[in-house]
């Protein structure tokens, strides 16, 4: 069974940084993509950044030039460095992982950008 453990989530000023740990455990191969997906009061879950098993990586248009993806294949972990953080980037945020037979999600951990 695999299990993502997301840490790193918190209450930052707009304008600030936060960065986002998610570590995958248990058996999943080598081919996998790995993103973060949040979710705000009342909305729907939206993609934020995904990472492929090569490296190639894809951004939603509101955090582009913003939000960093990277992972670290050795420790099962897939990371996002937050800058600028505007108020409206506050959501809880969701790790997943994906497999071409099966996917993930993690917990979830709560991103709060406010004055």
């Amino acid at each position: 069974q695999v299990q993502l453990v997301e840490s790193g989530g918190g209450l930052v000023q707009p304008g600030g940084s936060l960065r986002l740990s998610c570590a995958a455990s248990g058996s999943i191969g080598s081919i996998y993509a790995m993103g973060w997906y949040r979710q705000a009061p009342g909305k729907q879950r939206e993609l934020v950044a995904v990472i492929s098993s090569s490296g190639s990586t894809n951004y939603a248009d509101s955090v582009k030039g913003r939000f960093t993806i990277s992972r670290d294949n050795a420790k099962k972990t897939v990371y996002l460095q937050m800058n600028s953080l505007k108020p409206e980037d506050t959501a809880v945020y969701y790790c997943n992982l994906a497999t071409p037979l099966k996917g993930w999600w993690g917990q979830g951990t709560q991103v709060t950008v406010s004055s």
